[in-house]
């Protein structure tokens, strides 16, 4: 049989909330901690994505011999474009999936 102690009567007593409310609020920091997540590792996909096009653009103006100058003028205008392009369609993706989670609750 276990005994049960008194608590000190200075020691702040432990209310524990029922485990539905617990739940929740666990699933809403999970939830907002994965969104987070993942919108960094769009970040991160663009960023090398756009190195990874930069790259093959320079490669290919070199092994064509084709002019120094003209080939990382197109490297680069390649390259950030490809990084816009894809803060864009981050930002688009953001604001439509707010927009569909509006249109649920409205429903």
């Amino acid at each position: 049989m276990m005994l049960r102690r008194k608590p000190h009567p200075d020691q702040l007593a432990l209310a524990l909330a029922p485990d539905d409310e617990l739940e929740a609020l666990i699933e809403m920091r999970v939830a907002a901690r994965a969104e987070a997540d993942a919108l960094r590792w769009r970040f991160r996909l663009i960023v090398v994505e756009s190195v990874m096009m930069t790259t093959l653009v320079l490669a290919a103006g070199i092994a064509l011999a084709q002019p120094t100058g003209m080939v990382v003028r197109g490297a680069a205008v390649i390259g950030a474009s490809c990084f816009l392009t894809g803060l864009l369609l981050i930002g688009l993706t953001g604001a439509a999936s707010r927009l569909m989670a509006r249109w649920r609750r409205a429903r």
